[in-house]
């Protein structure tokens, strides 16, 4: 009797992106521009709201298309960051008094 395959669907299992990027942080961005050109409401404010949005998506982007959930791993690795274990890396070279001390 063979197996049963079940086919995963690539539109159940995609990331939640906006506009290339993460979409939380596109959005945050977004409105942290959008809040700064229309409170300070100068030339110079609209194009640092500009640039601030452009360069912010480029980067939200980058991320999104190197690890679509690399905000989720960053805040996890925040959370657990005082949990790690100390590990030594195998290119360490022990002394003789390290060794002998857990034997």
């Amino acid at each position: 009797m063979a197996l049963r395959t079940i086919p995963i669907r690539r539109a159940g299992n995609r990331t939640n992106l906006f506009m290339g990027g993460d979409r939380e942080l596109v959005m945050f961005a977004g409105l942290l521009a959008f809040a700064l050109i229309f409170a300070a409401q100068e030339l110079r404010a609209t194009a640092f709201g500009l640039t601030l949005w452009f360069s912010t998506l480029y980067a939200c982007r980058l991320m999104a298309k190197h690890d679509p959930k690399m905000r989720q791993v960053y805040l996890r690795h925040r959370r657990y960051a005082r949990f790690y274990p100390p590990r030594s890396t195998p290119f360490r070279s022990n002394s003789s008094s390290q060794g002998r001390q857990y034997k």
